[in-house]
């Protein structure tokens, strides 16, 4: 009965003790200790075995018995001292408390006597202050009477004027007036219930539609718009038509009068070039928010197409410096513009998806025209890059989506773990556009194109391949591929069905394969890019 008793003891102390993981970490700060019955995992049978480890050791078992018992001793006398001190602590603290209460009371009693002092001398204050105040409201209200009646002086005599100077055209000067009758006229929304000063506001408002339509209209007259539809991405085949017409014309009327080493046809199509580009740049500065992928390659596709034309009828040797080279032998073509080439009236400008992401004909490395034109559209290829990272980004869940309706490739002993088709379909799509951005631009562009394929090839290996790992059945948690490589040979491979071996195979193949391709297309990368952003490389995200 009474080890029962002891037992219950026990146990409702131990609930009593049981401290939280907080509390347990400040004691241990405060009073470090590294005896092993301070531990909150303090495990008496593995204390027991630690004293006597073996049966032999049992023979000191008196003596420790001894030194335990006089450790209990000790602590108990501690907790007395303790518990007797803190009844002491008690009292003196209730006394001390009396004491404390009645300092406050007093020293209410004096704050009060103080707030009365104050509120009598407040007073004081107010009547003394009272007349002087009333002038102060009287000189403040003088002030912003004789500030608002200059305002309006400047208002009426700023509308006059800018209504002459309407009538004049004189808009270098209206432009500083106007900005400062609205600057006036801001301090008068208050006034608007005023006739005088609405009327004044409705004359300003009346000045500045007039001006408005003047300018307009002024504009219309000095830039007429004749020809300027013509301008946009979208017919950038009649730019080039043009200039086709007019160097065949010139040749055929004008081509004989200047001497061959002149250059003369080439040096017109360079011109034409210089002109293309910046006024390109200007319009697709002003509209850029129009530009779209499906345009903005199809530009890029008749440009590069009529830098190669350009390559094919002239030499470039005007574009390198002054000196001009003498030709050895007259071209056996005079122009390769009168080749038969369908015209803008008789070709359609379709967009079709394959005919625009793709050039026609690559860059040739010796083309001297390269870039004369199509620089113009490096600033915009975010808007082909941003397309690219869209499309990626739906062939990810694509294939998410085909993997859960598929399921895991079927177990095939005769041949180890394949590769996931996927994985093959997504270097695919990246070298095509690697290849084609390649074309366009081997800058920062083709970096950040990099940079998303970096971020979309990590997606799917965390997606498809760590994503779709079997789950052991020690831990509700996924394998990963680390831990795959990581594990011995032989080590728990009871536990994975015949499937899962082949996925996981599978995976591993995949991953190896996503590997070596990656380091392959670095390579390829700094081939391609520009020097200068060489340092620039995506790095390896398995």
């Amino acid at each position: 009965m009474m080890e029962e008793e002891d037992l219950e003891f026990v146990e409702e102390l131990e609930a009593v003790l049981q401290l939280t993981p907080d509390v347990q970490l400040a004691i241990e700060q405060v009073f470090p200790s590294q005896d092993p019955l301070d531990r909150a995992d303090f495990n008496a049978v593995e204390y027991i075995n630690t004293l006597f480890p073996t049966e032999q050791s049992l023979a000191n078992i008196d003596e420790v018995v001894n030194k335990i018992r006089l450790k209990i001793r000790r602590l108990d006398d501690n907790i007395r001292t303790v518990v007797r001190g803190q009844t002491n602590v008690g009292q003196d603290g209730r006394q001390a408390l009396e004491e404390a209460q009645k300092a406050i009371q007093q020293l209410f009693g004096k704050i009060k006597d103080i707030k009365d002092k104050a509120d009598k001398s407040e007073q004081m204050v107010k009547e003394i202050t009272r007349d002087i105040k009333q002038l102060d409201h009287a000189k403040r209200h003088l002030t912003t009477s004789i500030t608002t009646l200059n305002h309006l002086h400047m208002l009426a005599g700023g509308v006059d004027s800018l209504e002459a100077m309407t009538r004049r055209r004189q808009y270098g000067e209206v432009a500083n007036l106007l900005q400062g009758v609205m600057n006036v006229l801001e301090h008068f929304h208050k006034y608007m219930g005023i006739p005088q000063i609405r009327q004044l506001s409705e004359r300003v408002k009346a000045a500045q539609t007039e001006l408005g339509q003047q300018i307009l209209a002024d504009f219309e007259e000095a830039f007429p718009s004749q020809g300027t539809k013509v301008a946009w991405l979208d017919k950038i085949d009649r730019r080039y038509a043009w200039i086709k017409r007019q160097l065949v014309d010139y040749e055929e009327k004008y081509g004989r009068m200047f001497p061959r080493e002149w250059y003369m046809t080439e040096r017109i199509a360079v011109e034409f070039c210089h002109v293309t580009r910046t006024e390109l740049a200007k319009i697709m500065r002003t509209r850029a928010k129009e530009i779209e992928v499906k345009l903005l390659l199809f530009a890029i596709q008749r440009t590069t197409n009529f830098e190669g034309i350009l390559a094919k009828r002239f030499s470039g040797c005007t574009l390198t410096d002054g000196s001009l080279k003498k030709l050895e032998s007259p071209p056996a073509s005079t122009n390769p513009f009168l080749e038969d080439e369908p015209t803008p009236e008789m070709e359609e400008l379709t967009m079709d998806k394959g005919d625009l992401e793709q050039p026609k004909k690559p860059k040739a490395p010796d083309n001297p025209f390269h870039g004369i034109v199509s620089k113009c559209f490096e600033p915009h290829l975010y808007v082909y890059i941003e397309s690219q990272d869209k499309n990626l980004g739906e062939l990810i869940d694509r294939f998410v989506a085909d993997f859960k309706a598929q399921g895991p490739p079927k177990p095939n002993t005769d041949e180890g773990g394949a590769v996931l088709p996927s994985c093959a379909d997504l270097f695919v799509y990246y070298k095509k556009c690697m290849v084609q951005c390649s074309q366009l631009s081997t800058g920062e562009p083709m970096i950040a194109l990099s940079t998303i394929f970096q971020k979309y090839l990590r997606e799917y290996a965390w997606k498809i391949l760590s994503g779709n790992l079997p789950k052991t059945t020690s831990s509700s948690g996924g394998l990963t591929i680390s831990s795959l490589l990581k594990e011995k040979e032989g080590s728990e491979v009871a536990k994975f069905t015949l499937e899962e071996l082949c996925l996981i195979c599978s995976i591993l193949s995949t991953a190896e394969y996503c590997l070596a391709t990656t380091q392959q297309l670095e390579e390829k990368l700094k081939e391609k890019v520009d020097h200068s952003v060489v340092g620039s490389r995506p790095g390896c995200c398995l």
